[in-house]
């Protein structure tokens, strides 16, 4: 080789400026004849870049196919933002009480989503709002709004883990329920509805008050009806043989429907 002879490391080719008097292979120039052929193998492949997911970390072996792994890597790709954005937790004073690192819970969203519709009464349409979608967009692009029918399924999911949690409380708890309830006619749909709230003391003596059920009650709205109506919540709840006291509206009504149910039997 002479002083004008040019190398490329990289493609392993050699340009002369003179004829060459013999070919160089790179690779095979050093390989073995004989002995430790398994171990050629092994370090030809950690030489060979990109096709290769064994990458050579000895100092001879230079840098230059980590570089080209980094234009491929797909993990490099898939950026990972959680260690860059903060939520602020906010104590009962509203003010910020601590930092802590963010991460996207689609799951976690469409909860409270179901929760915002609930607690302020919104009507299920709202998801399919356009001002309600665009602005959700604004905030995560990543949330996928479902329709009314899946937030509908969403709520009554919500729902069901709410009750069972409330059963094993009152299954666990030593004290006994007073239980009322309330009757009214809805003035737009001229259909009456009943509400039964339970009343029982925890364990760490706080009076807690629940909504058990709020049900539709067919007319005619007589001590019969009423009297299944309240008996099926009792029993679904499985608290009849907790039972402490029973409030009721001044009717004489509800007077005939204790008489019917038998609830009073069910008082010890």
């Amino acid at each position: 080789m002479t002083n004008g002879d040019t190398i490329d490391l990289e493609n392993n080719n050699v340009e002369s400026n003179s004829t060459p008097s013999m070919a160089v292979d790179v690779e095979t120039s050093s390989a073995p004849t004989n002995t430790n052929e398994s171990q050629y193998d092994e370090n030809l492949k950690k030489k060979r870049k990109l096709t290769s997911p064994h990458l050579g970390a000895k100092s001879k072996n230079g840098t230059k196919h980590l570089l080209d792994h980094i234009v491929v890597c797909p993990m490099i790709k898939q950026r990972d933002t959680r260690q860059m954005l903060l939520k602020a937790n906010s104590s009962s004073d509203g003010k910020c009480a601590s930092l802590d690192t963010y991460h996207f819970n689609p799951e976690v969203s469409r909860y409270e989503l179901g929760m915002m519709i609930v607690l302020h009464e919104y009507p299920l349409s709202i998801v399919e709002h356009e001002g309600f979608r665009r602005y959700s967009n604004s905030l995560q692009p990543l949330f996928e709004i479902h329709s009314r029918n899946n937030i509908r399924a969403d709520i009554f999911k919500m729902f069901e883990a709410e009750k069972h949690k409330l059963q094993r409380v009152l299954e666990s708890n030593s004290s006994r329920v007073a239980i009322t309830t309330d009757m009214w006619t809805a003035s737009n749909q001229k259909r009456g509805y009943m509400v039964i709230t339970a009343h029982f003391i925890n364990e760490s003596w706080v009076l807690q008050d629940r909504i058990m059920r709020f049900m539709y009650v067919p007319s005619p709205h007589d001590a019969e009806n009423l009297g299944d109506a309240l008996m099926e919540c009792l029993l679904d709840w499985n608290i009849k043989h907790k039972l402490l006291t029973l409030t009721l509206d001044n009717c004489s009504t509800n007077d005939a429907m204790v008489n019917v149910s038998n609830i009073g039997n069910y008082k010890s």
